[in-house]
């Protein structure tokens, strides 16, 4: 389950500009291949074969465009509900589209020419996400910053003073963490990637225990940098301490300085810090997820913003799984989904067509039954080896920090 805004109904306005507009009118080089690879399959059926496969193509086509416009009813009728919130208006019934995506069901394929159609499947995007050793080597190419890597459960330790610091509770990061990453996270793990076998292929670049991506490393980087600064600095102060580890912190410092200088060079919103953190200064920032320092930081005060802005809008409380939906579907979007004509709306209301398509999790659910499942994932999640280390590490340190008083 990848992170914060990643599915979020603003990324939609982009997809469906391309699809259902210029689509319409000036055929791509997908529908190019598209009409190249119906010629190859025709060429390589016999009579009755082609029938079939015509009759299925005819009706998969049908339902594209049902598809197309249903999307598009969702989208436009989205715009008109945020514009109506914006505008200090309440939304009602009609400002949301309460059904589900319309389904196939058309006549099937038979299996040998099912085959055949995959084969001739054209290629997939060659771009490649960036793994974890991009960005390594970019963090160490553009800014001579090499992640301090601390143990595991040295790892969760700071991560759990950090939460308990900003007022940020146990069960809170330990079921986000639990359906973050499967309750077995490690603190380098990136989303598609098993954390155990290292085995996989990334899917996004999210990272951690919370599953930041690439751009949300650089928003919270932008907003607090200069907060991360000063509690560097002010530790490497510590009397008594080693002047190594002092020499280290404030070399971090230094890095995050650089960092922030280029963060802060483009425009302050989530369009500007996706474009900069597909860039190497971009990639180098994500990898401070991976310090021991920083790292926790850095990952909890991207929790904490999301509380903050549940705070304003008078939720003073969260549950785990209100938290954690408010950081998979955006803070503001996670709102309105906890809202009484929210809760009730179907998902697609809220998610991109992408990101709706590519999340089982959210199908055929409303905002009520999407939070149910998520906190049902947490139920199954936080019995893991991971989260149980997790919680019995925030036991330590709150057994000490009580000890302390």
């Amino acid at each position: 389950m990848a992170v914060a805004c990643r599915f979020a109904g603003r990324a939609a306005a982009p997809l469906l500009a391309a699809v259902l507009g210029f689509g319409l009118w000036l055929p791509s080089a997908p529908a190019l291949l598209a009409d190249e690879r119906v010629s190859a399959m025709l060429e390589r059926l016999d009579d009755r074969q082609r029938r079939e496969f015509q009759e299925w193509r005819a009706a998969q086509q049908r339902l594209e465009a049902e598809l197309a416009a249903y999307w598009k009813k969702v989208e436009s009728t989205r715009s008109e509900r945020r514009g109506k919130l914006r505008g200090g208006r309440q939304a009602g019934p009609d400002d949301y589209v309460m059904t589900f995506p319309p389904e196939y069901t058309g006549p099937g394929l038979a299996p040998e020419i099912a085959r055949l159609w995959e084969q001739l499947k054209p290629p997939a995007d060659p771009k490649p996400i960036p793994t974890v050793a991009d960005m390594l080597d970019s963090a160490k190419a553009v800014y001579g910053f090499v992640p301090e890597r601390i143990p595991e459960r040295e790892f969760k330790r700071r991560y759990a003073l950090e939460a308990l610091a900003h007022g940020i509770s146990k069960e809170q990061v330990v079921r986000v963490y639990a359906l973050e990453t499967g309750g077995m996270g490690t603190h380098d793990m990136q989303s598609g990637i098993n954390p155990v076998t290292k085995r996989g292929t990334p899917i996004s670049t999210a990272l951690g225990y919370a599953q930041l991506l690439h751009a949300n490393s650089v928003s919270e980087l932008v907003r607090h940098g200069a907060t991360f600064i000063a509690r560097l600095e002010a530790a490497a102060e510590t009397p008594g301490l080693a002047p190594q580890r002092a020499a280290d912190l404030q070399k971090k410092a230094g890095v995050l300085r650089k960092m922030l200088a280029n963060a802060r060079k483009g425009p302050d919103d989530w369009y500007a810090h996706m474009r900069f953190a597909a860039t190497r200064n971009g990639l180098g920032i994500h990898a401070l997820n991976l310090d021991g320092d920083i790292g926790p930081m850095l990952q909890v005060i991207k929790l904490k913003g999301v509380r903050e802005v549940a705070e304003k809008a008078g939720r003073a409380t969260l549950t785990p799984a209100e938290l954690e939906l408010m950081n998979l579907a955006g803070p503001s979007t996670g709102l309105e989904m906890m809202t009484p004509l929210g809760r009730d709306a179907p998902t697609p209301n809220f998610f991109s067509r992408g990101g709706y398509q590519r999340n089982p999790v959210v199908h055929k659910r409303s905002g009520a039954e999407l939070l149910a499942a998520l906190d049902a994932r947490m139920d199954v999640h936080v019995r893991k080896a991971g989260a149980v280390e997790f919680a019995t590490v925030f036991d330590e340190v709150m057994s000490a920090r009580a000890s302390r008083r």
